[in-house]
């Protein structure tokens, strides 16, 4: 049995409204057939706000282990690094979470806010956000570097914004299960962040062929104008659909890079920053040189089907 204890900080509730609707496996599968003991969880809980609190305390003291620490939001550090702006009965939640954090047997940011700051981290931040262990893409969180829970991992950054429901859910069932847990350079579960959201987006045609929509609500490729990072942005949104149906991409709206560090970017989320007539970023491991060219003998070769824009997505 592995125990778990999942903490609000300063943020929404999205990665808890997302784990709702998991399927494989639910959030109440953890519970039943993986062998999870849910010690607390403010909106899935029952018990009374004393029993919570003398849960938290006994953790702190040994007396409960804790296996999995999940942390839901950024961390509020304002005012003058008092992290007063985010508090619990007059004390600092970032408090609470490195208290909390040095009994875990691992520590797991749910959701891009933990992770890396994410929206409230974004400028001007007026409430000085960080994340658990990043800010951003640069060391610079709530713990150093060099930080490892009891089982000796970073915190396990598992980002989105909201984070993917089975994101969420498998890689809790893989750490109460004991499984090894291969991270990448940001510690991301690899699992989930080795594929592109542009890799099984049903736009992909359009793409290939430089058929690009300069409008929202069309049916081709919302890459070169309308702000979409599906191809630079790693999530299993086209490959493990949301609820079983759907993703951003499939219902016209651009991917807008939300598992990555620095969500949300500068500027218009709904607009492609370029250099002249070329995007500022470009699709993963594409040299800048030979894009246009590529590009304009591809729409040259475009079906009629693909340049007319009656393909189904």
């Amino acid at each position: 049995m592995a125990t778990l204890y999942w903490m609000q900080t300063g943020a929404c509730g999205g990665e808890t409204l997302a784990i709702l609707g998991a399927q494989s496996p639910s959030f109440e599968m953890l519970v039943s057939d993986f062998g999870i003991e849910l010690l607390w969880h403010p909106s899935l809980s029952h018990v009374s706000p004393r029993r919570h609190e003398e849960i938290r305390h006994e953790i702190v003291a040994g007396s409960i282990p804790l296996d999995i620490l999940c942390v839901e939001g950024s961390i509020v550090t304002a005012p003058r690094g008092t992290g007063l702006y985010d508090s619990h009965h007059g004390r600092a939640r970032m408090e609470i979470v490195r208290e909390l954090a040095e009994r875990a047997g691992v520590v797991v940011a749910m959701g891009t806010c933990a992770a890396f700051g994410g929206v409230p981290a974004s400028g001007p931040n007026p409430s000085d956000s960080i994340g658990l262990q990043f800010l951003h893409d640069a060391p610079g969180g709530l713990f150093p570097p060099d930080w490892r829970s009891r089982r000796g991992l970073p915190v396990v950054n598992v980002s989105g914004c909201p984070t993917h429901p089975h994101t969420m859910t498998q890689t809790l069932a893989a750490l109460a299960a004991g499984s090894p847990l291969e991270l990448d350079a940001i510690n991301r579960p690899k699992a989930f962040f080795n594929t592109l959201v542009h890799q099984g987006c049903t736009r992909n045609e359009y793409h290939e062929y430089d058929v690009e929509d300069g409008a929202l609500g069309g049916r081709a490729c919302m890459f070169f104008n309308l702000g979409c990072q599906g191809p630079m942005t790693q999530a299993v949104c086209n490959d493990d659909l949301w609820n079983g149906v759907g993703s951003k991409t499939r219902a016209g709206v651009p991917c807008f890079g939300c598992t990555a560090p620095n969500f949300p970017r500068e500027g218009d989320l709904f607009a492609t920053d370029k250099i002249g007539d070329v995007p500022h970023r470009l699709p993963a491991g594409v040299e800048r040189a030979r894009y246009m060219a590529y590009k304009n003998l591809a729409r040259a070769a475009a079906p009629e089907r693909v340049k007319n824009k009656t393909m189904d997505v």
